[in-house]
């Protein structure tokens, strides 16, 4: 049963970051993820018809894929952040990308969420991406809530996949609700929890709230409308359900050791509502974040938050940098005057937005939880900490090592100017990393990536976003390390014929090898030097 906030008292603090929920939603591609963002919105009001923003006072199409880019794939490739109420409560929801190269932007917004929401295909179950981010999370202990999409399409068993579930993520399956009829025979769920038969009707394209009708399951009318085989069958499944006696833990949901299941069709809005209120139910309030000064707790009176995306240009019309901030503790006030952890200076908040994908408003307050934009001069890197009262810095968001390399070409020598700011922004936006040739007459930079795609995305935003036209050349290499030696030693190492000389930005030595054997070799034969897999 949905719990309502705590009734607002003298610490507005305190109710404040009771009613905030944080979550991203993870999948391997193609597995619904976007859609169900926008049936969640659709389920909060948030939207009038799937994939219609309500956005000040306009209809404007739009969804959580706002770069032109996704759009023309169908694919997520940056986290987009939407902020929105439902029955008392704000939300903050990061759709995620999740296609296997953008994988890097996936895993440090799942450094700032509370909990997270795991999609999985009915027909396909656990993939190889949905394994990867799991594994993230577990290593955070984030609680997870699964849904299991696609039910109006032939899929397997759902015993079988909760068993999947169990053996593949080392995680206990409890199953929430239950389907009823699987594919062109889907009509609805059974409600576990309420003891209640949700039989569901379809609209055109999905667009609107699927009209429900409640039974109880031992409704005399529920054979007529399932039929006798199916609705035998129901009776059948949930009595062995009961007599398994799987029960829901909150603590061990909460320890990242067991996940609610829930089964339905993001597509034809089936149990939508009913795990929109669950989520809400089930996942946490905004909780304490580890600092060099101990654990911060939400409720703390000071104000702290941490940057954890950088994002330029997401305005065509403007050349703007937006640094997305988690609000760690305390209260976020416009024109704050906040410490710079990293600089060592105070700087001035005068510009905050919040946003609903592209959409923007500017940010009077926020509180534990929240996701706010700040616009970005050139002063906020990934990982920087803003604070006010006593100075602190949260625990630093990993860098990824990077698997894929190629020479990136300037097809046009005249806007020099522009392809070297455009790829500054982007190395900022920590999507690639840019390298350098050592000893060589050529000069084009080297772009260093988590996902091989990634360099089709630099491609695309300096065409659209800069004007600039280039190319790519891929190069054979599969992993790269940052070399640590003292004066002198670097011309007594030993380095494998196919391996490469470079440096970044900050002129430190980066090696790029063609294969792991190329890497164990060169650490045999230099054992006193260190190589690291990040600078």
């Amino acid at each position: 049963m949905l719990q309502q906030p705590a009734p607002k008292n003298l610490n507005e603090l305190v109710f404040e970051v009771s009613r905030r929920r944080t979550f991203a939603i993870i999948s391997h591609p193609d597995a619904g993820k976007t859609t169900l963002t926008e049936k969640l919105l659709l389920y909060a009001g948030a939207v009038d018809l799937a994939g219609a923003v309500r956005a000040r006072k306009n209809q404007h199409h739009a969804t959580s894929d706002w770069m032109e880019l996704e759009q023309q794939r169908g694919i997520s490739i940056t986290t987009a952040a939407l902020q929105f109420d439902y029955m008392g409560y704000r939300i903050n929801l990061l759709d995620t990308p999740g296609h296997q190269d953008f994988s890097e932007d996936t895993y440090r917004t799942l450094m700032v969420t509370d909990s997270a929401v795991m999609v999985l295909d009915s027909a396909k179950g656990i993939e190889p991406q949905t394994k990867k981010l799991f594994q993230v999370c577990r290593l955070r202990h984030t609680p997870i809530l699964t849904f299991i999409n696609k039910l109006d399409r032939p899929g397997q068993d759902p015993l079988g996949l909760l068993d999947e579930i169990e053996q593949t993520l080392g995680i206990g399956a409890v199953p929430m609700n239950w389907p009823i009829g699987n594919g062109p025979t889907f009509k609805g769920v059974y409600d576990l929890i309420n003891k209640q038969v949700l039989l569901f009707e379809r609209t055109e394209h999905g667009q609107r709230r699927a009209p429900v009708q409640v039974h109880d399951i031992h409704d005399s009318a529920l054979a007529g409308l399932l039929g006798e085989i199916e609705y035998r069958q129901l009776v059948e499944e949930t009595e062995l359900l009961d007599a398994a006696g799987a029960s829901f833990s909150r603590e061990m949901f909460l320890a990242g050791e067991v996940t609610p299941v829930f089964f339905g069709s993001a597509i034809n809005n089936f149990g939508l509502e009913s795990f929109l209120r669950a989520l809400i139910d089930f996942a946490p309030a905004p909780g304490p974040r580890a600092s060099d000064q101990g654990m911060i707790e939400p409720d703390h009176q000071d104000f702290s938050g941490q940057i954890f995306k950088i994002q330029a240009n997401m305005d065509p019309m403007h050349r703007d940098r937006v640094a997305f901030l988690r609000v760690c503790s305390g209260r976020f006030e416009k024109d704050m005057l906040l410490h710079h952890s990293r600089l060592g200076r105070k700087v001035r908040m005068p510009r905050a937005y919040r946003f609903f994908a592209r959409e923007r408003e500017i940010v009077e307050e926020a509180y534990p939880g929240d996701v706010v934009g700040l616009a970005n001069p050139g002063l906020f890197n990934i990982g920087d900490t803003l604070c006010s009262g006593k100075l602190i810095k949260f625990d630093s968001i990993p860098r990824f090592q990077p698997e894929h390399f190629c020479i990136l070409h300037n097809q046009q020598i005249a806007k020099y100017k522009q392809f070297n700011k455009g790829l500054e922004q982007l190395e900022e936006e920590g999507a690639i990393q840019v390298l350098f040739l050592r000893d060589s007459l050529r000069k084009e930079p080297i772009l260093a990536a988590v996902g091989e795609l990634q360099f089709d995305v630099v491609v695309a935003r300096l065409k659209a976003e800069y004007g600039v036209d280039t190319s790519v050349e891929r190069l054979p290499f599969s992993c790269a390390r940052w070399v640590e030696c003292g004066p002198g030693e670097e011309n007594g190492i030993i380095w494998p014929m196919s391996s490469k000389l470079a440096q970044d930005r900050d002129e430190r030595l980066v090696v790029l090898f063609q294969s792991e054997w190329n890497l164990n070799y060169c650490q045999e034969k230099n054992p006193g030097i260190v190589f690291k897999e990040l600078g």
